[in-house]
């Protein structure tokens, strides 16, 4: 459920994201400095920035290629995040992308520039890269994080 139909800083929400960097890739974690995948980097930005979780997360498999009719990640996004068209993302907005074109989303990162996100990535922890023409190509949604 959204708080508030007002958008977070995106200033706070990059800084926040930017305090994730060089925490190692651990499936399923969500805890800075210790462990993450990139929905557990996101779920901490949330922490920090709105408050608890309104919900808790099921597990869920890393098949990047996952297909169906359901777009869980998504979903869960919009119960609690302000949706935007993936066109229009700035910096300070949570991304899903789909990894292979027939596939639901399963990867997220947070813009931290027009041409720049964050995200954790298996083998590299998270990170801050150029968002290049292969991963804008992949945004399959976008939400900004609510104010509190």
């Amino acid at each position: 459920m959204i708080r508030s139909q007002t958008a977070a800083d995106p200033d706070r929400i990059i800084a926040a994201a930017r305090s994730w960097l060089g925490t190692p890739y651990h499936d399923q974690a969500s805890l800075k400095g210790v462990g993450c995948d990139c929905l557990g980097m996101a779920r901490g930005v949330w922490r920090e920035l709105v408050g608890d979780e309104p919900f808790p997360i099921p597990p869920y498999s890393r098949d990047w290629g996952e297909t169906g009719a359901r777009e869980v990640l998504a979903e869960g996004a919009r119960r609690m995040m302000i949706e935007i068209d993936p066109r229009d993302v700035i910096p300070g907005a949570l991304i899903l992308f789909r990894m292979r074109a027939s596939a639901i989303a399963k990867h997220v990162g947070i813009l931290t520039a027009p041409d720049r996100f964050i995200h954790a990535y298996e083998r590299l922890g998270v990170i801050e890269e150029p968002l290049t023409q292969a991963w804008y190509r992949r945004i399959g949604f976008a939400f900004l994080f609510p104010s509190i």
